[in-house]
């Protein structure tokens, strides 16, 4: 009787039906942070496997898209970015908003893509996006070495840019971008198990979101030319990231304390909106998928 009670108490890890609505799982997840990290390497690995330029891919679409909107915003349209080049300017918003949609896309399929692995064996869910946010890092990290390269170029040609002491609170920021989009990917990924049209929608709907984040013009100039659908872009988190990131790089535009406050707390809104229909989906999504 004695060695069966000390076989029990032996376990390290014991899985049991979850009676609660919402929980945050942290410690099962520090548990299996071994797991995570190898989920973390997978994801960096098969993205370079049979490619020819490897990450080069990483760099190519940032530029093609900031000299796209070089040409069609600013000197086509005319948007002005006072004294940052425009091709700076542009680089600075796609950069974070990269980073943002990457984390968006590749989370808001996650049920559906892996199935197979979930249907095998079991681990924390939620270990599966938490490694798709953590390895879309090395993509931004990439991405912002290139903005740091043309960022000296430009300095050495005397173009009047300022740092400040808020760029110190940058990682904090982009850590923002990557939550935000954590939650909202956690939550589309829910409803695609049910809703296969959003896995169809969700691309044209982040291409929509972006031209409503101020990724390639200031936030005054709408309020500026457009007063009466300034509040559309006042009501978006995104754009407050996205402006304050150019603050923070640039020295252009400004901080707006009350926005950023409103950004923290929706974010936290959808990431715990998000974590919870995302725990409630993984008991039955099995059937559906």
């Amino acid at each position: 009787m004695n060695t069966a009670n000390n076989i029990e108490n032996d376990w390290l890890f014991e899985i049991t039906p979850k009676n609660k609505f919402f929980s945050l799982n942290l410690k099962e997840v520090w548990q299996y942070r071994d797991l995570l990290m190898l989920f973390v390497k997978r994801d960096v690995v098969t993205v370079y496997k049979q490619t020819i330029l490897g990450p080069l891919w990483y760099l190519i679409q940032p530029l093609f898209t900031s000299i796209t909107f070089t040409i069609i915003f600013n000197t086509v349209a005319g948007i002005e970015t006072g004294t940052i080049p425009p091709f700076l300017f542009n680089l600075a918003g796609i950069t974070v908003w990269n980073y943002f949609t990457a984390c968006l896309n590749d989370t808001s399929d996650t049920f559906k893509k892996n199935a197979a692995i979930f249907g095998k064996v079991y681990f924390p869910r939620v270990i599966m996006p938490i490694s798709i946010v953590i390895s879309n890092l090395l993509k931004f990290g990439i991405q912002f070495l290139i903005f740091i390269g043309f960022y000296i170029y430009y300095y050495i040609q005397g173009a009047a840019i300022n740092l400040n002491f808020s760029l110190l609170f940058f990682p904090l920021l982009i850590a923002l971008m990557g939550v935000l989009g954590l939650g909202l990917g956690m939550f589309i990924s829910s409803l695609v198990t049910k809703y296969r049209d959003f896995s169809y929608l969700i691309g044209f709907g982040v291409q929509l979101l972006m031209y409503l984040s101020a990724v390639m013009y200031p936030m005054a100039l709408i309020q500026k030319k457009m007063p009466d659908y300034a509040w559309i872009i006042h009501y978006n988190p995104l754009a407050y990231i996205v402006e304050t990131t150019r603050y923070m790089l640039l020295g252009i535009g400004s901080i707006s304390f009350l926005g950023l406050l409103y950004t923290i707390g929706f974010t936290l809104v959808v990431f715990l909106l998000g974590l919870l229909i995302f725990n409630k989906t993984e008991k039955s999504f099995i059937d559906t998928v």
